[in-house]
């Protein structure tokens, strides 16, 4: 007896716009001579492949959900070419990824594992190539996660609380992405609603909406009820920031 396949009644799945097919959260950026990567999913080798990105200097981790961090094992192709990658995260984050990769930090490792060197990072600012990068402290639900500023650009996923002294780390930047995963209230994330009121605080000049998810509703669609300066994000966006 055959299994029925039962077709997905989601608008967002169904969806022909490109802008509706979204991975999971994750930004590379570009700021010769580095190149580094925040958060590697799930999707990680499929999104570094479609972005033809032949090297990666570091991987900054926001926390450890596996949303965030189940593409970490595929870093071994970039180590073929560079050897080991430097990771960097808070302590707590960096506990959890060595169990759930212990394979990638034992003294003697099977051939072709991943090669992370582990960068404990705490809120102070630190520099890769010679780039200062800023944490940022928010809160996602009970857990304290970071987003990453470096130069005039903010990134701030998985959260529903900033503080104010985050927000001051936060002043003057001219592109922001923050997340916004839905329309309801949610118990982890921003809303649309908390998510609008957090950018006009924080008052970059440009602010793109990240983790989104399917009960958002189209992009094009709710696109039209962003106030100026917001957009949503969507999946291969390109922005040159000065």
């Amino acid at each position: 007896m055959g299994v029925p396949i039962i077709g997905c009644p989601c608008r967002v799945c169904q969806s022909l716009d490109y802008r509706d097919k979204r991975l999971r959260s994750s930004v590379f950026i570009s700021a010769p001579p580095l190149s580094l990567v925040i958060d590697a999913g799930p999707d990680f080798r499929q999104q570094m492949l479609r972005e033809r990105i032949d090297k990666v200097d570091a991987v900054l981790l926001t926390h450890f959900h596996k949303d965030h961090t189940a593409g970490l094992d595929d870093l071994r192709a970039y180590n073929y070419a560079q050897g080991a990658i430097p990771l960097y995260a808070h302590a707590c984050t960096m506990e959890r990824i060595k169990a759930e990769y212990d394979y990638a930090f034992e003294e003697t490792k099977y051939p072709g594992a991943p090669e992370m060197t582990p960068v404990v990072i705490d809120d102070s600012p630190f520099q890769i190539k010679g780039v200062t990068i800023t944490p940022l402290p928010v809160m996602h639900a009970q857990l304290e996660v970071y987003g990453f500023r470096t130069g005039n650009f903010c990134y701030v996923t998985d959260a529903n609380f900033i503080s104010e002294e985050t927000v001051q780390k936060m002043e003057g930047a001219k592109v922001l992405i923050i997340n916004a995963l839905q329309r309801e209230k949610h118990i982890s994330h921003f809303n649309l609603e908390e998510a609008m009121a957090a950018a006009k605080k924080i008052g970059a000049a440009q602010t793109f909406f990240t983790h989104i998810g399917h009960k958002m509703g189209l992009h094009a669609e709710v696109e039209k009820e962003l106030p100026p300066g917001i957009q949503l994000a969507s999946d291969g966006l390109c922005l040159e920031v000065d």
